[in-house]
């Protein structure tokens, strides 16, 4: 799944200066950097509802499961994977060491607690995103190598940060199950004026 959501996304990003270029105005000039200002904003509204999720999920449910299956996250161990791998794929794409120290989905810990570390993770994300243009989403970086598996292999930055947002897209997806499981409205639906959302 993942595989195909990156090829769709490398895919945009080349179909992205024509389409940019084609407006109904022919003197409209093409967008600067197409492809980085699409991946920062697709980062940023799924990001704002990550956020919202962790704050607004009521604390008595924090521990809850969906269904009775044990390998099933709680809402507080989804929450503490989003942190984890935004830390991970983001310290990989800014070439540096991941600097997150505990692990939230193994011990999660408050809904307070959960909340400003799924803000703080994004605030390490957000500066990659913000900073990025076509031309450094194509630089490559190397990512560390897994223990027990040679080196890894450089890729493009725009790969490692397609892959974080398809992540959080899908994380999000199971997120918004647990709203609805329990009768609440995610924050991608709220104010929709009677429109359809997840």
């Amino acid at each position: 799944m993942r595989r195909v959501l990156l090829g769709c996304c490398l895919t945009a990003m080349a179909a992205m200066p024509v389409v940019a270029q084609s407006g109904s105005t022919p003197q409209q000039a093409p967008a600067t950097d197409p492809f980085a200002t699409y991946l920062k904003g697709a980062f940023k509204s799924n990001a704002n509802y990550l956020i919202k999720s962790a704050q607004e999920f009521p604390d008595d449910k924090y521990m809850v499961k969906l269904g009775t299956q044990p390998e099933t996250r709680t809402f507080a161990a989804l929450i503490g994977h989003v942190i984890y791998a935004n830390y991970y794929f983001c310290s990989i794409a800014k070439g540096e060491a991941d600097p997150l120290t505990k692990d939230y989905e193994k011990n999660p810990g408050t809904k307070a607690e959960m909340a400003a570390a799924m803000q703080a993770a994004i605030d390490y994300c957000t500066p990659i995103y913000n900073a990025l243009t076509d031309a450094s989403a194509m630089e490559m970086v190397t990512p560390p190598t897994a223990p027990g598996r040679g080196p890894a292999s450089p890729q493009p930055r725009a790969a490692i940060l397609v892959r974080n947002l398809a992540h959080n897209n899908e994380e999000y997806g199971n997120i918004v199950g647990f709203f609805r499981g329990n009768n609440l409205v995610p924050p991608s639906s709220e104010n929709q004026g009677g429109r359809r959302g997840n």
